[in-house]
């Protein structure tokens, strides 16, 4: 049996969420040595659409301690946003975010991203730790250009596509992937 699947679009508005997490110089400085430590113990870069000189595990979230107050900061960002912008407060619907992939990356000279998405992730979120004056944007739908620097954290939904030309400078990034779960769920993740 075949079924004739009919498209529809409704022009709507995206968001993308830009934050400075420079008050919590601590917490960076313990994300960035996370990266150093996880690329000593697994020195092959994970394979992805991410090229790069170095890509961590994508769950490295697991495999050190490190990540868990920037992981905490980030979902604590990501609530506010929701209630602020989108008038949702997890909390009261009796949601909360779970991290399904975490994962860093080191690009040097002429690294790149290509285009993709985080479906089926519900956020995802990219810290970016270290930005050379000469890195490369994120640039999402071939139209937002967003020029991130040392420091600040960008959040969107995770069916945005998006990618990274090819850089000059080098950027040191932390890359985030939540899904929304029902509260009594989301600790068996965690």
């Amino acid at each position: 049996m075949t079924v004739e699947i009919m498209k529809m679009s409704v022009p709507t508005e995206t968001p993308v969420f830009y934050i400075s997490l420079l008050h919590h110089p601590e917490i960076l400085q313990l994300a960035r040595s996370a990266i150093d430590e996880l690329r000593e113990r697994f020195p092959d870069s994970t394979p992805s659409n991410v090229q790069s000189v170095y890509m961590s595990p994508w769950k490295s979230h697991t495999e050190t301690d490190k990540l868990k107050p920037l992981i905490d900061l980030v979902a604590e960002c990501v609530k506010s946003a929701y209630r602020q912008h989108l008038g949702a407060d997890l909390t009261e619907l009796n949601f909360d975010l779970s991290v399904a992939d975490c994962w860093g990356a080191i690009y040097e000279s002429s690294d790149f991203t290509q285009p993709h998405a985080h479906v089926p992730s519900d956020v995802s979120a990219v810290v970016y730790l270290e930005m050379d004056d000469n890195s490369a944007p994120i640039i999402f739908n071939n139209h937002l250009v967003v020029n991130p620097k040392s420091g600040t954290l960008v959040f969107f939904p995770g069916n945005l596509i998006h990618h990274v030309p090819a850089t000059e400078g080098k950027r040191v990034i932390i890359a985030l992937n939540f899904i929304k779960l029902p509260i009594f769920l989301a600790p068996l993740l965690k």
